[in-house]
Formats: C-alpha cells, structure tokens, sequence
C-alpha cells in the first residue's frame, strides 16, 4: 500500500507541476484543467495530459525548449 501511496504522491506533484507551468503560459484552466494524476496498480505513477489544442501544443512545445542556461 505504501507503494501506491508514494507514486500517488509523485504523480499529484507531477501533475500540479505541470498545470502551474501550463497556467503560467497563461493558458486558461479548460486547456490545463483535464491534467490528472494516475498510478498503477503496481503503484507507478504517470501524469495523463489528455488532448490539447494544435495551438496549445505549439505552445507547450516553444516552453519546453528554453536555453539550456535557463533550465539550470
């Protein structure tokens, strides 16, 4: 259960991480809104992002790219 209980945590993080990064792009919450946490059974933990709009995606993609000097 403690498994479970720990990636429950890492995802939630994960996903909170994600729609703060999200809503600081200033995407409204309907685009980041659907993100959710989900573990496995075995207590895997995974961030499901759901289906973005082309636009949002290109977006999403420019932030991810930073400078490298950024990023550290």
């Amino acid at each position: 259960m403690q498994t479970y209980r720990d990636g429950r945590k890492a995802a939630t993080d994960a996903a909170e991480a994600i729609r703060e990064a999200l809503a600081g792009l200033g995407l409204p919450e309907s685009v980041w809104g659907s993100v959710r946490p989900m573990v496995t059974h075995s207590g895997k933990p995974y961030v499901h992002l759901g289906m973005v709009r082309a636009d949002v995606a290109e977006r999403m993609a420019e932030a991810m790219q930073a400078p490298a000097e950024a990023v550290e």
